[in-house]
């Protein structure tokens, strides 16, 4: 199968302009993304697919694949999806699986990529997985820069939110508090139908683009991840991620 890995990336953050470029321990946060990605077996290519000519230099002088897209893209899997079709043109190759990685999540693993896509290879009935992870604290339970989610028995989604769901407010304290984590695979047909679909309602409402798929009447299935990482939405957040790469041992394979 032909699976590659698109890693869309800006520098028009409105929490945190500039982002894909800040430096953590010596080099720029894409760089760390593109590099822990390449480094999954389960992959054909990567590339980042990105607006910006300073991002798309440096992931050239690396020695990375990058493609420009438009600026006005709103959502992330609108550029992938650019990127997507640029990149079949050039290759004359259409891709199976296209796996979005969010280019603020620097401390990706490779193994979070076979997560997610195992799935979709042993049953292809499922159009797109995200992974899914606990959150190890109330704090981060609480916190609107954290996607939750909550699920079915069968691990669909039932419905994701920026609010802590579910709730701890009729007494009940001990609840599963589970993250989106942005690894997500789509099939290739399927990134073009969701791009076409209008935005939703509970979509807008959330700010979560996964939405759309549930308000459709689509299942997203979620598959759990051992591996602890962080997106980076803020300052305090890169201070921190930046703690946590030094004590990372996959760091060292690539730095």
């Amino acid at each position: 199968m032909n699976i590659i890995s698109i890693i869309p990336a800006r520098m028009g953050s409105s929490r945190f302009p500039g982002k894909p470029m800040k430096e953590i321990l010596g080099m720029p946060m894409i760089g760390h993304v593109y590099k822990r990605v390449k480094l999954s077996k389960t992959l054909s290519e990567v590339y980042v697919a990105t607006c910006d000519e300073e991002i798309y230099d440096y992931v050239e002088s690396i020695g990375g694949k990058a493609v420009m897209t438009s600026d006005c893209h709103e959502r992330c899997s609108d550029r992938c999806a650019e990127a997507m079709l640029k990149i079949e043109k050039e290759t004359g190759e259409k891709c199976d699986i296209m796996v979005m990685v969010q280019g603020d999540e620097p401390l990706t693993f490779p193994q979070m990529i076979d997560e997610a896509v195992q799935p979709m290879m042993e049953d292809k009935s499922l159009i797109i997985t995200n992974l899914v992870a606990d959150l190890k604290t109330l704090e981060a339970f609480e916190n609107p820069n954290e996607v939750k989610v909550v699920m079915d028995k069968f691990s669909n989604a039932i419905y994701f939110s920026r609010e802590p769901i579910p709730s701890r407010k009729k007494g009940i304290l001990e609840v599963p508090m589970k993250k989106q984590v942005c690894v997500i695979p789509f099939t290739r047909d399927f990134l073009l139908e969701y791009n076409d679909m209008e935005p939703t309602p509970l979509e807008i409402i959330e700010s979560v683009d996964m939405m759309r798929i549930l308000e459709n009447g689509m299942k997203v299935k979620m598959i759990d991840t051992k591996y602890e990482t962080k997106a980076v939405d803020t300052k305090e957040d890169l201070d921190l991620v930046v703690e946590m790469m030094k004590e990372d041992e996959l760091f060292e394979s690539y730095r």
